[in-house]
């Protein structure tokens, strides 16, 4: 579990024969229609942006908006990110803990900075907060080839894109080399069977967000973002070498 340079490089130079599971995360879409329903998606977007710091491999980082619905939505996740507060994790009234490292928000806080360089508006958030925590940051209309739309940033930030048709949002969502789980909020059942013909990913939810997940799920990436799965049984199948005996009665 970690980068895909390392992962790769990694199964590059095992001994041969040695089995190999990788999981590399990803740049994960989630897709509002028209008709999302605002009233659930909205809560469950924040958080499956900002949990765990945006720690989390799957965590929602390009947040793809109907252009009907995409002011109301972006003027609502304003305000639900502003009201996140930022802290000790072991105090409970904390939504969003620290990075890792502090070298970490210096990452995060270059990535961010990047993307503003390149034409993107911050509308939220933005900066360090103390020694190792970041600030809730939401960013709109990023360069499609910044780190923010094709690498994992792996810290508190999403990007909140406009789309006027289901293709060009299936597009955006599947543009960078790294599929893992993404998401559509959707009321309409043929919708929702024509993102989960088109995503690439992995896994694909319907009316929840990216981070969600059972243990006795398959979990994996495709293509950079992984090889082989884990959950469950899929995990023990993935790392087990089968033997076959035949006996004659």
């Amino acid at each position: 579990v970690g980068s895909a340079k390392v992962g790769w490089h990694l199964r590059r130079v095992v001994a041969e024969g040695t089995r190999v599971g990788l999981e590399h995360g990803g740049v994960a879409p989630v897709i509002l229609d028209e008709s999302a329903d605002l009233e659930l998606a909205l809560p469950l977007v924040v958080r499956g942006a900002m949990y765990h710091a945006g720690q989390v491999c799957v965590s929602v980082q390009r947040i793809l908006v109907h252009e009907r619905i995409c002011d109301e939505l972006t003027a609502r996740l304003i305000q639900a990110t502003r009201a996140l507060t930022v802290g000790d994790p072991r105090h409970a009234d904390t939504d969003v803990g620290p990075l890792i490292r502090a070298r970490e928000v210096r990452r995060v806080e270059h990535v961010v900075r990047q993307a503003v360089d390149a034409g993107a508006r911050l509308l939220v958030g933005g900066e360090r907060l103390g020694h190792q925590a970041f600030a809730p940051t939401l960013l709109a209309d990023p360069a499609p080839a910044t780190a923010v739309m094709t690498e994992e940033v792996f810290g508190p930030v999403a990007a909140i894109v406009p789309f006027s048709t289901l293709d060009q949002a299936f597009a955006l969502a599947n543009h960078p080399r790294l599929h893992f789980q993404s998401a559509i909020f959707t009321e309409r059942h043929r919708t929702a069977m024509q993102a989960a013909r088109a995503l690439r990913a992995s896994t694909v939810l319907i009316n929840d967000v990216t981070t969600f997940r059972a243990d006795w799920m398959p979990f994996g990436g495709h293509g950079e973002s992984g090889l082989g799965l884990a959950g469950g049984p899929f995990g023990l199948r993935e790392l087990s070498a089968q033997k076959l005996v035949v006996m004659r009665a």
